[in-house]
């Protein structure tokens, strides 16, 4: 063991032994004879942040992943100085800096090692572009799990994976090709049932090697920036993604037709093909809620402007869709066409809103409308000026909703598909090069696009979409996975990607229904849709060169199907409005995989197929050609088979049937899932009685019901309605108990409660302490009752 009195002998030997520690308050330097400064600063107690300074010197502190919002406060901290290492102590873990090396060491209060450096940060000079390639190495502990990362199109366990950040134009992309769409560099590690999360804030192209090249080593870096990376400690999952995602902020309620079912095609025009959609989607009672314009509505495909040929009047058409239930969502991608006599150009021109390249020039890209410039959204004066020109399409058009596409940037016909490297940003005032600013861009666009909706829908709450994203992001918008393939492939790379995605704190989103590029055959598009209704975001979207792809499109057989689940993801509008609620208010994800759901299981370590929509729904969405069923695993409790009620044991694999017209899917025992009639679009109907499917479980489940007007703010100042139930089963009984919050009055004055399981016939009922005759609450036969929505306690004995 080298004692301080021996490294001080030793000097440039140990050129990164610690040779000065000062503390101030929540924030420790620890100094290294060669200049590094290693910066340790507690934000919580299990919520710590580590930052590296090469040649004594920190980078301005600027972020913009870092909500405004984040949770701060400790309860705890104790720092010894110890002979080998500095021990700093929180109410929930250790940290020991090394004094000869500057590793660090994570432990849990136990001395149970969390995580741990390798080599620890090192780096070099970047000889092309300046400043250093960062880099920070972890050892890979055997039995170790990787889980996160956003939107790759790889396994939800990492392991052995190496994955890139560097937001592309990935058409047609490929199972485990990268990179993708978003850069969202967080993950979660899972260590002998200890979950731990990093977040490497490093908004350059970043890296991370999962036990890829060296099978005890888990690594990442990035081109340039700061080592600046942030650690979160569980133990369980759910609390190391709550953290992340209370960092990296939440979003606003969106209003609740944002989550009916939406229809979109590469490109719906001129005006009469976008009514006889809307008009075959009402004759055929498949709900709908949101018709999207792809570029084709535009003049010339400009921003910002319509095609009076192919839409003569759209504000007369916007007014007609909504009139019939339909909200109309609008693309604007980034690129402005080179056009003196275009109002949107010459004002960024006159303006110098348009990125520039290193010796002075704009930055000029080809994209849809040929020629074009490009707005530096880093900048917060182009920013407002990108949100006022939504005012027309919003607030005079009647638009509902934007949609940002090809915001990476995606630039044509150059090998790097993006902006040159020496593009210089404002990056709200810290200049820098497109290095830094890529990753960031679409975001800041979207972030532009949500300030201008929000402020043109007000009173109403805006809807956006965003296609490329750095972590935060979610705090303006829904997101979708790209431009997807109609390939079976692609329907288990969809599945996985909304699993990884909410587990990234961006629970928002969902992919490109049947496919954007080729063409689904019926079944694969049914089985599509069987899983993407239970996706936070459910939108068809296609090329227009491969053939419609509309719910019609496939014989009567396969619209049948098409429409039956639909009508579910209408029918359980509550349940998921619900989870978007324990979603923004707590950073739950919207879908769980089994590993997320149950970490102590190792058998869920590696599986994909299966997930939970919200907490007790389990879903295996079939993924095969012809199958008639598939096999399944069950994760810890008792399943009800939503279809037959039948119950099955969980911690086993099983063979369950599923039809082309089903998919598997389980509702856990105890669960109060709670239902609308079906309705063509979110409004139709004024919901009368609220359905609440009751599942008999021998215990105690909770369950929750959140409503309010599914549309503007009143919500925030106390208007809205949470209703808490806990069901307690026992052999001869079953109680029910609920707790309300909020003054939120609904329309229904009722709910209909329908019984599965129950295991025995009821003999008594008492509703809120008195006996009540069974003909009064409408009992049929065994299973259903009707009782007043203002009960607190219903009492069930069996005869």
């Amino acid at each position: 063991m080298i004692t301080n009195t021996e490294i001080e002998k030793r000097g440039n030997q140990y050129p990164n032994h610690i040779v000065e520690f000062k503390q101030e308050n929540d924030k420790l330097f620890f100094t290294t004879q060669n200049g590094v400064i290693l910066e340790i600063t507690i934000l919580r107690d299990s919520a710590i942040r580590f930052r590296y300074a090469t040649e004594h010197v920190f980078e301005p502190d600027f972020s913009y992943a870092i909500s405004d919002d984040v949770s701060l406060g400790y309860n705890d901290l104790d720092v010894k100085d110890e002979i080998p290492e500095y021990v700093i102590t929180t109410s929930k873990i250790k940290i020991r800096v090394n004094k000869s090396n500057l590793k660090v060491q994570i432990v849990d209060l136990e001395d149970k090692v969390i995580i741990d450096d390798e080599l620890g940060f090192h780096w070099e000079e970047n000889y092309n572009y300046g400043g250093n390639i960062v880099k920070m190495g972890k050892v890979c502990h055997s039995g170790e799990s990787y889980y996160g990362m956003g939107d790759k199109a790889s396994h939800t366990n990492l392991k052995g994976k190496r994955v890139n950040n560097w937001a592309t134009d990935s058409y047609a992309y490929g199972k485990d090709q990268e990179p993708l769409y978003k850069s969202i560099p967080f993950y979660v590690g899972l260590k002998e049932e200890i979950a731990y999360g990093v977040f490497f804030d490093n908004s350059f192209s970043t890296y991370f090697d999962f036990a890829n090249e060296k099978r005890n080593v888990t690594s990442f870096w990035a081109d340039g920036g700061e080592m600046n990376y942030y650690f979160f400690y569980g133990p369980k999952m759910n609390q190391v993604v709550e953290a992340y995602t209370d960092l990296t902020g939440l979003p606003e309620l969106p209003p609740l037709w944002a989550l009916g079912f939406h229809q979109s095609k590469w490109s719906y025009y001129p005006e009469k093909k976008v009514k006889d959609i809307a008009s075959t989607f009402r004759k055929l009672k498949i709900p709908c809620d949101a018709i999207y314009l792809d570029i084709d509505y535009m003049e010339g495909f400009r921003c910002f402007t319509w095609d009076n040929k192919h839409f003569p009047n759209p504000k007369k058409m916007i007014e007609e869709l909504e009139e019939d239930g339909f909200k109309t969502i609008t693309m604007i991608d980034p690129g402005i066409k080179i056009d003196r006599d275009y109002w949107v150009y010459q004002q960024a021109m006159d303006n110098g809103f348009f990125c520039r390249r290193a010796d002075g020039p704009h930055f000029k890209g080809k994209v849809w409308p040929g020629e074009c410039k490009f707005p530096d959204f880093t900048d917060p004066e182009v920013r407002e000026w990108w949100a006022g020109l939504y005012k027309e399409m919003i607030a005079d058009m009647g638009v509902k909703g934007v949609w940002n596409d090809m915001n990476e940037p995606a630039i044509m016909e150059v090998p790097s598909k993006t902006a040159n490297l020496d593009v210089r940003h404002d990056y709200d005032g810290h200049p820098c090069s497109h290095r830094k600013a890529h990753n960031v861009y679409g975001m800041q666009m979207v972030r532009a696009t949500y300030e201008g909706v929000k402020k043109f829908m007000f009173p109403r709450r805006p809807f956006v979409l965003t296609r490329a994203a750095y972590s935060g992001t979610q705090r303006y918008c829904a997101t979708w996975t790209g431009d997807n393939v109609a390939t079976w492939e692609h329907l288990w790379i969809a599945n996985v990607q909304m699993q990884r995605m909410c587990m990234s704190g961006y629970s928002f989103v969902g992919s490109d229904i049947g496919g954007f590029a080729e063409q689904p055959n019926g079944e694969l598009f049914a089985r599509w849709m069987q899983l993407a209704i239970f996706h936070p975001f459910c939108r068809v979207h296609s090329s227009g060169d491969h053939g419609d792809q509309e719910p019609w499109s496939f014989g009567d057989e396969i619209t049948d199907i098409v429409r039956k689940y639909i009508e579910l993801r209408y029918q359980l509008l509550p349940y998921l409005y619900t989870m978007f609620y324990k979603y923004i208010n707590g950073g739950l994800p919207m879908l769980q995989s089994l590993v997320f759901y149950d970490q102590a299981d190792t058998q869920t370590h590696f599986r994909t197929d299966e997930f939970l929509f919200g907490e007790q729904i389990l879903v295996c969405p079939v993924q095969e050609p012809n199958a008639q069923g598939r096999r399944m695993y069950f994760p810890k409790g008792k399943w009800y088979n939503y279809w037959t009620d039948e119950v099955i044991s969980g911690g086993v694999e099983k063979w369950v049937s599923a039809e082309i017209e089903i998919i598997p899917l389980f509702v856990k025992e105890g669960a109060m899932v709670p239902k609308y009639p079906v309705q063509q679009y979110v409004g139709e109907k004024e919901i009368k009685e609220l359905q609440i499917d009751v599942y008999f479980k021998e215990g105690i489940e909770n369950s929750e019901v959140y409503e309010d007007q599914q549309d503007g703010y009143d919500y925030k100042k106390g208007r809205y309605s949470l209703r808490k139930f806990r069901l307690r089963g026992k052999e001869n009984e079953l109680i029910i108990q609920q707790f309300k919050d909020g003054n939120f009055i609904t329309s229904y004055e009722k709910f209909i409660l329908t019984f599965h399981g129950l295991p025995f016939e009821i003999g008594t009922i008492e509703l809120d302490n008195e006996i009540v005759d069974p003909k009064d609450i409408k009992l049929n036969g065994n299973n259903t009752i009707e009782v007043s929505k203002d009960f607190t306690e219903l009492h069930l004995v069996g005869k």
